[in-house]
């Protein structure tokens, strides 16, 4: 073969090239193993996770890597750097689903992080670092009702008494993790020291409108909205549909929206706070009673964390209020509290990099959604690409990415590992 042909097929081969026909493929390979028989729900520790898992640890190893299941359940695949033993660029997601999921949420990244790994593997391609790519066992909760368990065991921050938590049919953490072939007892194994990894990447579909609404196919994420729930009760005093007058009733569910429409008001007013009530339940719920009682939840979002706080402290001061008003009584109950997880500012200056390299505009945005980012800060800087969704839908079988964006972000997320610069020490 001439010199010139030589240098031809070396270029073609070292050209960064992804398949997005196979990453789309994959998404669906893995929405089959559902545990509903019409639409995809995978919880943690189920039959379904196992043959899912089975499919990711096997295209890890076509892909070149090293791939194992660890102590909580998370697939990890390892491609060696330059040399064995380096420290890692980790990039990952979830496998676990929301009850009558859609395709895309997590299950995208972790088959676009093994993809981009095949193509460094077929071009024989080594870095300066290694790569790890880790499918998360559980992000979502539902099973168990504690979010993270994958990257909060990998992250070091894994709290041994979620073990004891009880699904719908009373089986134990503890003892559905020994059922999987799992040792709870192991699980602090699975955390990882600091300086084995360089940061933590993780390509995710958006979640949200935002990018299709400004015709854009990625974004870099700047953060990760930090949240505070409540559960709220509010209490009135049942009473006959047709007897009580509507100057003296105490009527929970008349209170209970009127609170409603003052967390809304509030929250417009603020730019990027969300807040949500998700869920409201009426007692006793008869077509001819009064509301007595109205159990509801808040859930209170922002990319900043004071805003978010300044906005609890005016919606519970606005909800008293309301409740004095009425002559009824309202109980609150926090349930969740989370800060702000920032990507690092360098992670985001690459990951803006990769994008502009492939002649696309730079877009920066927060993170509505929670991501193992929020658990995996607690062990290395994290970066996150966001990728377009259709009518920005997640959470719901009709979430959708077409095969142009697959194939862009991945290309984007390529560039990004392998133009990969570690934070200086």
């Amino acid at each position: 073969m001439s010199d010139r042909r030589v240098g031809v097929v070396e270029a073609v081969r070292s050209e960064p090239s992804v398949c997005a026909e196979r990453i789309m493929t994959r998404c669906e390979e893995l929405a089959r193993h559902s545990g509903q028989p019409e639409g995809l729900t995978r919880v943690y520790l189920s039959p379904e996770q196992c043959k899912a898992n089975e499919l990711v640890l096997g295209w890890m190893r076509d892909a070149g890597m090293s791939a194992r299941l660890d102590a909580i359940g998370n697939c990890v695949g390892r491609y060696e750097g330059e040399r064995p033993g380096l420290p890692c660029l980790m990039l990952g997601s979830h496998l676990d689903t929301v009850r009558d999921a859609g395709m895309y949420d997590g299950m995208l990244g972790v088959v676009a992080a093994i993809e981009c790994v095949r193509s460094l593997h077929e071009r024989g391609k080594r870095l300066p670092f290694a790569i790890e790519v880790i499918g998360f066992a559980d992000e979502e909760g539902v099973r168990f009702g504690a979010t993270l368990l994958g990257s909060r065991a990998v992250a070091g921050t894994f709290k041994s008494e979620v073990l004891d938590a009880m699904d719908k049919d009373g089986i134990s953490m503890r003892n559905a993790l020994s059922r999987f072939g799992l040792q709870p007892g192991e699980i602090a194994k699975a955390a990882r020291r600091r300086d084995e990894v360089l940061a933590y990447a993780e390509l995710h579909i958006e979640q949200g409108p935002v990018l299709e609404a400004e015709g854009l196919a990625v974004g870099a994420v700047t953060a990760i909205n930090g949240a505070t729930r409540f559960a709220l009760e509010v209490d009135g005093l049942a009473g006959h549909a047709g007897t009580v007058p509507m100057g003296q009733r105490r009527d929970a569910l008349a209170a209970a929206a009127e609170c409603v429409l003052a967390i809304e008001r509030g929250c417009a007013a603020v730019p990027e706070l969300v807040g949500t009530v998700g869920k409201l339940e009426c007692l006793p719920g008869a077509v001819n009673v009064i509301p007595g009682k109205v159990r509801f939840t808040l859930d209170l979002r922002s990319p900043r964390d004071e805003d978010r706080l300044a906005a609890v402290a005016n919606v519970q001061r606005a909800m008293h209020e309301i409740c004095d008003r009425r002559n009824v009584t309202l109980r609150l109950a926090r349930t969740h509290e989370g800060g702000v997880a920032a990507c690092a500012p360098w992670l985001v200056e690459q990951i803006g990099q990769a994008i502009a390299l492939e002649g696309l505009a730079v877009r920066k945005l927060p993170s509505g959604a929670g991501h193992d980012g929020m658990a995996m800060i607690d062990l290395a800087n994290v970066g996150m690409l966001f990728v377009r969704c259709r009518g920005g839908i997640s959470h719901n079988p009709a979430e959708a990415i077409t095969l142009e964006d697959a194939h862009t972000s991945a290309r984007v997320f390529l560039r990004f590992i392998e133009n990969f610069r570690p934070r200086a020490t």
